[in-house]
């Protein structure tokens, strides 16, 4: 059979056509496969810059409202939530002798152990602290550094700004935007006349006036805004990391917070103030103002002074809606001073006075005094 049949020449022509498509099928599978490799490398990629930027975006915005909303947990910030550098603050903190470095450690309540005091609320306030005012030993605590709406306790930070800027017998306008203000007020702030910057300054302590701090506030800085500003400037110096202010008075709730740590300290430095240590531990007072009679007559709302607690020496209450009743509460007893703080508590008066009985009486063994009953409203 000669090699030339036209038969055996189609059958190796037919032959090699298939071996070449073939290898056309294995080059096409083959890129395709090379192809399907490269778009799930590439969507791997993607997909990996996709999870990493939503993840930082998350991570900072976790951040942010770290600073800037109520509820957060402090973290150790470099800057106030107003954006300023911070100070090293007044006083250390120490729980059982160990510094707080602003961590999340020590968030919890504080149920006891060697050198704290044990006490446990049915209804526990949101946060709290029980100190001494001169060293900074923490007695108890419970969230220190949670960020919450602190109502009138915000008034502490602006007396503080007061008496550091001004001298008591200045006389202050009455404007109408003082008169104007809402919530609790002196109340009979007489319109365009001057009033003593001392009675004012009562008037903002004791009756908690709205009214005095925004008259005191235009004062001193000449705007409300410009006083707000000073008063961020002054909590950053002064190491205060949770703390943001919006308002001279705090009865705007809206990014106007704190946390028990920081109060812990403005409540050390206004003690440090004759003129503020004088006026909050002050139950009633006789002051001149220029209406008819010659004298207003202020009284304050601290529950501890109201009912007599032995050694009180001040500080301050807080209620709005939001914020719940917040109180700041000092006390002196043979040369111990303590210091309370409880935010939104249901019952500010009777767990400030449990807390300083056990702080006095069983931390630092001094004898038990008598005193009358707060009233329960728990």
């Amino acid at each position: 059979m000669s090699h030339g049949s036209p038969f055996l020449e189609r059958s190796a022509r037919a032959i090699r056509a298939r071996e070449a498509k073939m290898r056309r099928r294995r080059r096409r599978r083959q890129f395709g496969a090379a192809g399907v490799v490269l778009l799930a490398v590439a969507a791997a990629v993607f997909a990996l810059s996709r999870t990493s930027t939503t993840h930082g975006s998350e991570a900072t915005s976790t951040s942010t409202a770290t600073h800037t909303s109520p509820g957060a947990s402090h973290s150790a910030p470099n800057l106030s939530p107003a954006g300023l550098p911070l100070g090293r603050p007044p006083l250390t903190l120490t729980l059982a002798g160990i510094p707080h470095d602003g961590g999340q450690a020590g968030e919890v309540g504080t149920s006891g152990g060697e050198g704290v005091v044990q006490v446990a609320f049915h209804y526990p306030p949101r946060a709290g602290l029980l100190f001494n005012l001169d060293n900074g030993k923490v007695l108890w605590q419970l969230n220190p550094h949670t960020h919450l709406h602190i109502a009138s306790l915000t008034k502490m930070m602006t007396a503080l700004r007061v008496v550091r800027s001004s001298t008591p017998d200045e006389g202050v306008l009455v404007t109408k935007q003082a008169v104007n203000s809402a919530g609790s007020k002196v109340g009979v702030l007489p319109l365009g006349r001057h009033v003593r910057l001392e009675t004012m300054l009562y008037g903002l302590l004791l009756p908690s006036g709205n009214d005095a701090a925004m008259a005191l506030a235009q004062h001193v800085s000449g705007t409300a805004s410009a006083f707000v500003q000073s008063m961020n400037q002054e909590a950053a110096r002064l190491g205060m990391g949770c703390t943001h202010y919006t308002s001279p008075s705090g009865y705007t709730d809206a990014r106007n917070y704190s946390c028990a740590a920081d109060l812990a300290e403005l409540a050390h430095m206004d003690l440090e103030q004759p003129r503020i240590a004088h006026i909050v531990r002050t139950y009633k007072a006789a002051l001149p103002f220029p209406i008819k009679g010659g004298k207003l007559y202020l009284y304050n709302n601290n529950p501890l002074l109201i009912y007599g607690y032995p050694g009180t020496t001040g500080m301050k209450t807080g209620y709005t809606e939001l914020a719940g009743k917040c109180l700041v509460a000092t006390a002196e007893r043979d040369g111990v001073r303590l210091g309370v703080v409880l935010l939104n508590s249901p019952n500010p008066g009777t767990q400030a006075s449990t807390l300083l009985n056990d702080g006095f009486e069983d931390f630092y063994d001094l004898p038990k005094e008598s005193e009358p009953p707060i009233p329960d409203t728990e």
